[in-house]
């Protein structure tokens, strides 16, 4: 039989059984029910774990993942074709933060240097002195 149990999907696929049963419940992946009301999961489910997991791994949300598989055939293992697709789709957004993630860097080099931390004037904090009118405020990481 070409079905997984939970146990053996987690095992064989390194993701905690509970999160298998969230990725189901969100939608991710799909199970089929025994008589017994097991799940079963198809051996193409190990692959779009694994496409999960890769796709985490570069930074996506699950919200950003849900709507890729979303593009594909239901419950349809992603291909290369698939991958190629998707990651070139995702490639601006990675981009995105990418340049956030040396803003950040940069930022924090010169707050490092002047050793302040004031949240009144901290560039990291508060760039531009930005939400001084309204007190103290989230920490801003954004660039404009």
């Amino acid at each position: 039989m070409d079905d997984l149990t939970i146990g053996e999907l987690s095992e064989r696929s390194g993701v905690a059984a509970s999160a298998i049963r969230y990725y189901e419940g969100r939608g991710l992946v799909s199970a089929r029910r025994t008589t017994g009301n097991q799940r079963r999961y198809a051996r193409a489910t190990l692959r779009r774990l694994a496409f999960i997991r890769t796709a985490q791994r570069v930074g996506l949300t699950l919200e950003e993942i849900e709507a890729a598989l979303a593009t594909l055939p239901s419950n349809r293992t992603p291909t290369k074709a698939d991958w190629t697709r998707l990651s070139r789709s995702w490639r601006p957004l990675l981009d995105a933060r990418i340049a956030q993630l040396e803003r950040l860097r940069d930022t924090l080099d010169s707050c490092i240097g002047c050793g302040c931390l004031s949240l009144r004037r901290c560039a990291l904090s508060n760039p531009g002195d930005e939400v001084a009118p309204r007190g103290p405020g989230a920490v801003i990481l954004e660039g404009r």
